[in-house]
């Protein structure tokens, strides 16, 4: 016979309990009482479990408590509807899964419990001891519109802090809390370099070479679309267009082709029209069959065909946008043909005009036929080139790279100053970055003398990350696993809760 509840009756043994509140131990019974605590299900069944519990009297005349009931250490807790056992469990699926997700597993392993359940006794979890870090990372993490700060002990790769913000400050008054710390690892970010400056001055800072890398990297994206016009050397010549003859037919030759929405309707009413006159009408007999006032009628008989009643329209008149094609077209054949960034290109140059011209101007120029000709590559294609490793590029690719060196000398010199940057970071040669930046600042490249201006504030942070063999893959690691949690408790992350799950999850 199956049996799906299994009942353990159980009681305590000991001759007495201490008092939680003075501690002194009694031995005088009060009284006794069942109390049926939930428990983990065993081989699929459900545990109930009965224990009787004694309530002892204080003999301690100045404690507060007259009575009290005895707790079974690992098992009760005062007021607790769980076992302590069932209680972890809960709290650990609530860690691992949220609460949706952990109350469904929990109902897989046979313990009905809410969502809202699961949440609270992960609330209820004390807060971990960590021991006193050596090296931090230092890394920001958001949520919603609020930023945060995560602190990552990098030796043991746990997380140790997680602040509501991202201020120096308080950056700066959780580092003076710890005096022994001896390394800061963070990213370029200034409140984070000035709170570790104020907190601990004692740390060496070290700047993310991820982030080093990143940034150069868009610097040479930059640097590469400056020049985006020495790209043309990749592109072979275009024979020139041939003039495309078009057939000399009435209705090709027309200002309005056929199929036009503005031509359909005055085709057809001419037709009408010239169709009642050979059958005898009047033009006053035409005008009430038709519907069309005289003058109408009278415009539509005079006319030979439809063709001559389109002249005067919209064709051939002035616009605000044409001092501005000769730009435009310019712009096209470099390659640009976004039509909202071209129009914010001519608004300086004096175009009054709106956004929806250069919209149809560009379309014709998009949908007109046209010889096909190779475009040049774009300016990422070609700062990927200059990023990558030489030996990884193919034939074809460092042939097209060596051309465009020849062609530049601003994008020789922007390849050699990434590629020399490059050696720095591998090899750990911080030794080296203020040759790096006087080489740099000689060539005529804004966009590195940017990035070199911004490395020359931080200079002493950026050798330490080129020369120390600390990185940043815990604490970017640890970035995206708090991105998971959020995403698991969506609409009901609060702060506390998602701290609680970034300090105490495995």
């Amino acid at each position: 016979m199956n049996i799906a509840i299994v009942r353990v009756d159980a009681k305590c043994t000991t001759s007495g309990a201490a008092c939680p509140e003075c501690g002194a131990w009694s031995t005088r019974v009060h009284s006794s009482y069942l109390r049926f605590p939930a428990d983990v299900p065993s081989a699929g069944r459900r545990i109930v479990l009965q224990l009787r519990v004694r309530r002892f009297r204080c003999g301690t005349t100045l404690c507060r408590r007259r009575t009290f009931v005895e707790q079974i250490s690992g098992l009760t807790r005062r007021h607790g509807q769980r076992t302590e056992r069932l209680r972890s469990t809960l709290a650990a699926l609530g860690l691992a899964l949220a609460g949706r997700a952990g109350a469904r597993l929990a109902h897989v392993l046979g313990v009905s419990v809410s969502r809202s359940t699961v949440l609270r006794l992960v609330n209820a979890l004390p807060e971990p001891e960590v021991p006193a870090p050596r090296v931090v990372g230092v890394d920001a993490t958001r949520k919603g519109r609020h930023y945060g700060t995560v602190l990552v002990d990098v030796e043991t790769r746990r997380p140790i802090d997680l602040p509501p913000d991202r201020e120096a400050s308080s950056l700066a008054a959780w580092l003076a809390q710890r005096p022994g710390i001896e390394v800061v690892y963070r990213d370029r970010a200034p409140f984070f370099a000035e709170g570790a400056a104020a907190g601990a001055p004692q740390a060496v800072q070290v700047a993310d070479r991820c982030h080093l890398w990143h940034n150069l990297s868009e610097a040479a994206e930059r640097s590469v679309a400056q020049h985006r016009r020495c790209l043309h050397v990749l592109t072979p010549a275009s024979p020139e267009p041939q003039p495309v003859t078009v057939p000399a037919t009435g209705q090709t030759a027309s200002p309005w082709p056929r199929g036009h929405r503005f031509a359909d309707l005055p085709r057809s009413r001419h037709a009408a029209v010239h169709a009642l006159l050979k059958a005898g009408h009047s033009q006053r007999s035409i005008q009430r069959q038709l519907g069309m006032t005289w003058r109408t009628v009278k415009q539509f008989a005079d006319a030979a065909k439809p063709e001559d009643l389109f002249t005067g329209q919209w064709q051939n008149r002035p616009s605000l946008l044409d001092d501005y094609k000769p730009y435009l077209d310019d712009r096209w054949n470099e390659g640009c043909t976004n039509a909202w960034k071209l129009w914010e290109e001519i608004l300086p140059l004096g175009y009054k005009g709106s956004y929806q011209r250069v919209r149809a101007y560009l379309h014709d120029k998009r949908t007109s036929p046209r010889p096909v000709t190779a475009r040049p590559p774009s300016p990422r294609t070609v700062a990927g080139w200059i990023l990558r490793r030489p030996d990884t590029l193919t034939e074809s690719e460092q042939i097209q790279l060596k051309s465009v060196r020849t062609h530049c000398p601003e994008l020789d010199a922007l390849t050699r100053h990434v590629r020399s940057f490059a050696t720095m970071l591998t090899e750990r040669q911080g030794q080296r970055l203020p040759d790096w930046l006087d080489a740099v600042r000689q060539d005529d490249l804004p966009s590195l003398h940017t990035l070199a201006a911004g490395i020359d504030r931080d200079r002493d942070a950026v050798i330490a990350g080129l020369t120390l063999p600390w990185n940043s893959g815990v604490v970017e690691g640890h970035v995206n696993r708090i991105k998971m949690l959020k995403r698991q408790m969506f609409g009901r992350a609060g702060f506390h809760l998602l701290r609680k799950r970034v300090l105490l999850a495995p």
